[in-house]
């Protein structure tokens, strides 16, 4: 894969990339359903965000509901299966916006990164990270460096030894760093994410 062979130029990513799956980016149908997925998952770990999926699409006869199919879902209805209330009316906001704006599928996957990013920002609930996690993850977008995101911070500082303490001087560092991994900076951050929860005991490794 060339992504994997662009990657393995930087050596300490290089030992990242070890033993790690070669993964493949897959584009999405449904960009409104996977959006609303990533609201809900916000601050949860993994295995509590597929709970409130599994009973979120328990909802719905089919397992890609429409926007018009997701807010007929009464509200009290979103919060009986764990939603907080912030978290229900973002989904509630994310169907309108789409339905209001006859946002279709087709239209998103031929924006560019950052017009999908300013795009999908002007609804309530949804920021930087949330349409990055879209962009990678539905769009399947090669380029995509979410620098706020916390489990890439965390590695990329463990990783190359960076400095935590100044915020803005360590995201500056990370993007720094992360332009060698161009055009490829999501595969970078998917292998970054599987290195911290799957391999702790590497945390350690220089």
């Amino acid at each position: 894969m060339p992504h994997f062979d662009h990657l393995c130029k930087d050596k300490k990513l290089a030992a990242v990339l070890a033993g790690q799956q070669k993964y493949v980016l897959n584009k999405r149908k449904n960009v409104c359903l996977h959006l609303c997925s990533s609201i809900m998952s916000q601050q949860l770990s993994v295995k509590v965000a597929d709970v409130f999926w599994a009973r979120f699409l328990n909802l719905f006869t089919t397992k890609s509901p429409s926007a018009q199919d997701i807010l007929s879902i009464p509200f009290e209805t979103l919060r009986g299966i764990g939603l907080s209330n912030a978290k229900a009316g973002y989904v509630q906001n994310i169907c309108r916006f789409f339905i209001d704006n006859k946002t279709s599928d087709r239209e998103l996957y031929r924006m560019s990164d950052d017009e999908v990013i300013t795009f999908l920002t002007q609804i309530k609930g949804v920021g930087r990270w949330t349409a990055e996690m879209v962009l990678m993850f539905t769009l399947g977008r090669e380029d995509v460096f979410p620098a706020d995101d916390l489990g890439i911070q965390q590695a990329m500082c463990s990783i190359y030894k960076i400095d935590a303490t100044d915020k803005k001087a360590m995201k500056e560092k990370m993007v720094l760093l992360s332009k060698k991994w161009s055009p490829y900076r999501t595969y970078a951050c998917r292998y970054l994410w599987g290195w911290k929860d799957n391999s702790p005991a590497k945390n350690n490794q220089k």
